[in-house]
């Protein structure tokens, strides 16, 4: 069960004392307090968990200090779209939102491999309207030879060539807790030019010890890729365990699942499941198409198969793509086979407004016949 205060009533109003301890007299039951802090006002919500069945919800929602009342009926307590939840399923973050409403796009580098490529990728994305995109510090390798990306020694002249460039949000992977503290540090030391939306990538999807203490930091939303070998339910889990933690401000990414049935692509595209995500949560949902298919390869209309499986996850409602860019493919230190050509951008965003107008048109015509 999930107590919704009113928006006045904060953890030190004596509301919210008399709550408390109304709740400690109840059987079985355990409380946990969300704070949600946005720019004007905190809103607060109380989770009881343990035995909560008996609880008469009209009851509860007569309280002192209560707005409303969300009986759980998912076990993502936090993240889960429950019967009759009406709370919103966006957030903002450093001028974006992120929505199951709206969509953004995130092109840029897998791999930071130069200055010059950083700036030549952030020009471009603004000479076009983009202010958001990736660029990978930290990369997780199969092989522990192959390069693991430049670290912290990177950051500084990403952040300040994103500030140059009007780049609000960057999507950076870590995979330590230690990353999360050289990007504070490195963000905070360039004066905050722009934004940094934590990845866990799909190798530590399972990672919880990682995901508690992403979770349990405010600053920087989470972007949770799917684990490419377990199943959706437990993806979602882990995305819950970022939520449990304080951090609700989480996007889901669907990045293809690890099989050979989905030859010849990299992995099984499965951006079927962008509604199913939508439909159980509250997180939007991203489509990284680029690891999804792993090649160039295009169809004999001249379609790269990318711009496809990119048009298959927004026509079903993803909020968000994650895409690899690069000046020579070729010549990337990561993942170069997949990457798009930096003269592709504009190609790749007008093909993308193509499929997001088919997605709110489909949208409009199932209200018109509901």
């Amino acid at each position: 069960m999930i107590i919704i205060l009113q928006p006045h009533v904060t953890t030190q109003s004596p509301e919210f004392d008399a709550l408390r301890n109304h709740i400690a007299n109840l059987p079985r039951v355990q409380m946990r307090v969300h704070e949600e802090r946005g720019s004007q006002q905190t809103l607060t919500e109380i989770y009881l968990i343990g035995d909560t069945a008996a609880l008469d919800k009209d009851d509860m929602a007569s309280l002192p200090g209560v707005e409303r009342v969300v009986r759980v009926s998912r076990e993502y307590r936090v993240l889960g779209r429950h019967h009759d939840d009406q709370r919103p399923s966006y957030f903002e973050y450093n001028g974006v939102r992120f929505g199951q409403d709206n969509f953004n796009v995130f092109a840029g580098l897998c791999a930071v491999d130069t200055p010059a490529h950083v700036e030549e990728m952030m020009r471009t994305l603004r000479d076009y309207g983009q202010v958001c995109t990736r660029m990978g510090a930290y990369k997780p390798r199969t092989n522990p030879y192959a390069f693991q990306g430049h670290g912290k020694a990177c950051l500084p002249y990403v952040f300040e060539l994103a500030g140059k460039y009007g780049i609000k949000v960057i999507a950076m992977e870590v995979t330590h807790d230690r990353h999360v503290a050289e990007i504070h540090e490195a963000l905070h030391a360039a004066g905050n030019p722009t934004g940094v939306m934590l990845q866990i990538g799909t190798r530590n999807t399972q990672n919880f010890e990682l995901l508690k203490i992403v979770g349990r930091q405010r600053e920087f939303p989470v972007l949770l890729k799917r684990g490419f070998g377990i199943t959706l339910e437990e993806s979602l889990n882990a995305a819950e365990y970022l939520a449990s933690e304080g951090n609700r401000n989480v996007v889901f990414g669907l990045r293809g699942m690890k099989t050979n049935m989905g030859d010849p692509h990299r992995n099984m595209v499965d951006f079927a499941h962008v509604p199913v995500v939508k439909r159980l949560t509250r997180m939007p949902v991203c489509i990284d198409p680029s690891h999804s298919v792993g090649s160039r390869d295009r169809g004999p209309e001249g379609l790269l198969d990318v711009f496809h499986v990119t048009a298959q996850g927004i026509i079903a409602g993803a909020n968000m793509v994650l895409v690899d860019f690069h000046p020579q493919p070729p010549k990337a230190l990561v993942d170069g086979p997949q990457a798009l050509l930096f003269n592709e951008l504009p190609h790749f965003l007008e093909d993308v407004a193509i499929a997001r107008e088919a997605y709110e048109k489909r949208v409009a015509a199932a209200a018109r016949y509901a």
